[in-house]
C-alpha cells in the first residue's frame, strides 16, 4: 500500500473490461444482466465454501447474498463463486478423512485461480468448516488484493437432560457404548439431540478457533465471528461487510500489509488463551509462507508458554462459542489480553485502523464464568505445548487445555493405520498405561493427515482419557482431549523415528517439560533404520497421489509450493 498515491480501485477489471478488443468480455458479462455503467465500477469476488455437504456452510450463500448487496449498494459489483469444502464429521473415522487437510490446498487453490482468470479488484472469503478457514485466509495472502474474511458461524449447542451438547459428546458416546457404559437408547438420544441446525462445530475446535484468529490477525470485521450462524445478527453484519470491502478497496490496504509477524504473535496467543485446536499449527506456518515469512514451531512455542489460558471452552473446558457470543464476543478477549499487555495494539486491521483503536470502546463483562480474569487464569501458559525429542526431532504437539495429567510413560502399541488402532480399542485391547502408536497416517504417509477423534474419542468415552498416551504423525480434531499428541516429525512414511517404533518400546511423554523420548539407544535405532523399507504409496494415482508428491512437513504447515507468489 502507498498513502501517497490513490488506489486504483480498478487495478485488476480494467483488464477485462476497457476497450475495443474487450467486447467479447463485456459481452459475458451482459449476459449476466450487467449494464454499461457497471464496467467502470470496480468488480469483488464474493467467494464462499457453501455446500449441501455439512452443517457448517449451509448458510454461506444466504450470507453472500446479504454482502453482495451490501456491496452494490457501495457502488461496486458483486460476483459470487464458491470453492469445494470437506465436512471434517462426515469424514472422520474412515478413509474420507485423507481429503479434510487436501482440501485445505483446494480451497486456496480455487479462489486463486478464479480471481486470476476473472480480474476481480477484491474479494470477501466466506468460510464454515474447518479447513475452508485457513483455505480462504491463504488464498488472500497469496493474491494480496484487497480481501476480509468472514466466518460462516457457530452452532447453537445441542440440549439434552439440562447439559448442553456438541458433536464431541457424540463421538465419546460411540467410545462408551462400545465399553458397555451406555445403551442403545443412550447413544440415539445423544445423536439425535448434539446438532440442533447449521454453522460450525460449537466448541473452541478447529473452526471457532480459526474464526478467532481471523479477527486477531486483523482479516475480519471485530465482532463478525462469535454470531451464531443462524442468529438474526447475522443479517446486519454480512450488509457491513458489503460497504467494508469496498472502503478497503479505496484505501487500497492489503493483506500483507496487515500479516506481520506481529499480527501472527497476536493470532497465536487467542489460541493459547481459549484452548484452541492443534490443528492452527499447521494452519499459521501456512499461512505465513503465503507471506513469504516463517512462523516456526518454536516461535509458536514461545506464545504459548507466555499466555495465559484463561477462556473457558470445550473440549478442555465448560462452554461453547454461544457463550463467548453471548458476553461480548471475540473482541473482549483481544481486549483482555491487550490489557494485560499480551497483545500488539498496533497491527493494521482490515477496518483501516489498528487493533487497539477497534477495541477502544470494548467493555470487559462482568458476572460471568465463561472468561476467568487473565490474572487468575486456568493455566499460566497457553492450552496448548509443542513437544521435542529423540521421537519427534522436528516437533509435535499436543493440546493441555483441561488435562489434569501432563507425564505419562509406558510401553508402545504399535498401529500402522487408523483403522487397525480403532479396531483394537472396540476389542478392548488397549488398557490403562499404553503409549498407543499411530503411524504411516502424516502429510505424505496417509496421504492427508487424517484427524483421529474416532480414535480418541473412543479412548475417552472407554475411560481411558488420562491412563493412556497416543502419538501420531496424523493429526487430532480440535475436539480431541486426553494426553494425545500429534504432527509427530518426520512422519513415518519418509523415515522418521516414530516408523521405528516397536511393541513394548518404553516412551514418555511430559507436556510440562515439553520433551517426547523413546528409551531405544542409537545403535538399536541404526540397526531398524537399515532394516526399515517405505511402504507403496496408499493412492497411486488422483488428487491424493498428486498431494503426496507436494506436501511437505507438518513442521512446517504441510505447503504444497514454494510460497509467496509474488517473489
Amino acid at each position: 500500500m502507498n498513502s501517497n498515491t490513490p488506489f486504483d480501485m480498478r487495478h485488476k477489471s480494467k483488464e477485462i473490461n476497457d476497450g475495443p478488443a474487450r467486447a467479447p468480455h463485456r459481452a459475458f458479462h451482459r449476459a449476466m444482466g450487467l449494464v454499461e455503467a457497471d464496467f467502470q465500477k470496480p468488480f469483488i469476488g464474493v467467494a464462499n465454501t457453501w455446500n449441501e455437504v455439512t452443517p457448517c456452510n449451509l448458510t454461506l450463500h444466504d450470507q453472500a447474498t446479504l454482502i453482495k448487496a451490501g456491496i452494490h449498494e457501495a457502488g461496486a459489483i458483486a460476483r459470487e463463486f464458491t470453492a469445494i469444502s470437506v465436512s471434517d464429521g462426515i469424514a472422520m473415522g474412515h478413509e474420507g478423512m485423507k481429503a479434510s487437510l487436501v482440501s485445505r490446498e483446494i480451497i486456496a487453490d480455487s479462489v486463486e485461480l478464479v480471481m486470476r482468470a476473472h480480474c476481480y479488484d477484491a474479494f470477501v472469503g466466506i468460510a464454515g468448516c474447518d479447513k475452508s478457514l485457513p483455505g480462504m485466509m491463504m488464498a488472500m495472502a497469496r493474491l494480496n488484493v484487497p480481501a476480509i474474511f468472514l466466518y460462516g458461524g457457530t452452532i447453537m449447542p445441542g440440549h439434552l437432560d439440562g447439559k448442553d451438547l456438541t458433536v464431541q459428546d457424540v463421538y465419546e458416546a460411540v467410545g462408551s457404548h462400545a465399553a458397555g457404559k451406555l445403551s442403545d437408547a443412550g447413544l440415539k438420544a445423544v445423536e439425535e439431540n448434539a446438532c440442533p441446525g447449521a454453522g460450525s462445530c460449537g466448541g473452541q475446535f478447529t473452526a471457532n478457533t480459526m474464526a478467532c484468529v481471523a479477527e486477531a490477525i486483523g482479516l475480519a470485521l471485530p465482532g463478525s465471528s462469535a454470531i451464531p450462524a443462524e442468529h438474526p445478527a447475522r443479517a446486519a453484519m454480512n450488509h457491513r461487510y458489503g460497504q467494508a470491502i469496498v472502503d478497503l478497496l479505496k484505501a487500497g490496504i492489503l493483506p500483507r500489509d496487515i500479516l506481520t509477524k506481529k499480527a501472527f504473535e497476536n493470532a497465536v496467543r487467542i489460541v493459547a488463551a481459549t484452548g484452541g485446536s492443534t490443528n492452527t499449527v499447521l494452519h499459521m506456518p501456512a499461512l505465513a509462507h503465503e507471506c513469504g515469512f516463517e512462523v516456526t514451531l518454536k516461535d509458536i512455542e514461545t506464545w504459548f508458554n507466555t499466555t495465559p489460558y484463561f477462556v473457558d471452552l470445550k473440549p478442555g473446558g465448560r462452554f461453547v462459542m454461544w457463550d463467548v457470543y453471548q458476553i461480548g464476543g471475540v473482541p473482549v478477549i483481544l481486549k483482555a489480553l491487550l490489557e494485560a499487555g499480551y497483545l500488539h495494539g498496533d497491527c493494521l486491521t482490515v477496518t483501516g485502523k489498528t487493533q487497539a483503536e477497534n477495541l477502544e470502546n470494548v467493555q470487559l463483562p462482568t458476572g460471568q464464568a465463561v472468561m476467568l480474569p487473565v490474572t487468575a487464569p486456568l493455566s499460566a501458559g497457553g492450552g496448548l505445548k509443542i513437544l521435542f525429542g529423540n521421537l519427534a526431532p522436528e516437533g509435535a504437539v499436543v493440546k493441555t487445555a483441561g488435562l489434569s495429567k501432563l507425564v505419562h510413560r509406558g510401553k508402545a502399541k504399535v498401529y500402522n493405520g487408523e483403522q487397525d488402532c480403532f479396531a483394537a480399542i472396540v476389542k478392548n485391547e488397549i488398557v490403562a498405561g499404553d503409549v498407543v502408536i499411530i503411524r504411516y497416517e502424516g502429510p505424505k504417509g496417509g496421504p492427508g493427515m487424517r484427524e483421529m477423534l474416532s480414535v480418541t474419542a473412543a479412548i475417552v468415552g472407554q475411560g481411558l482419557g488420562y491412563d493412556v498416551a497416543l502419538l501420531t504423525d496424523g493429526r487430532f480434531s480440535g475436539a480431541t482431549r486426553g494426553l494425545m499428541v500429534g504432527h509427530v516429525a518426520p512422519e513415518a512414511y519418509v523415515g522418521g523415528v516414530i516408523g521405528l517404533v516397536e511393541a513394548g518400546d518404553e516412551i514418555e511423554v511430559n507436556a510440562e517439560t515439553g520433551i517426547i523420548t523413546l528409551f531405544v539407544d542409537d545403535t538399536t535405532l541404526a540397526e531398524r533404520r537399515a532394516n526399515w523399507v517405505q511402504p507403496e504409496p496408499n493412492y497411486p494415482a488422483g488428487a491424493l497421489w498428486k498431494y503426496a508428491q507436494q506436501v511437505g512437513s507438518a513442521a512446517q504447515g504441510a505447503v504444497t509450493h514454494p510460497g509467496n507468489c509474488l517473489k
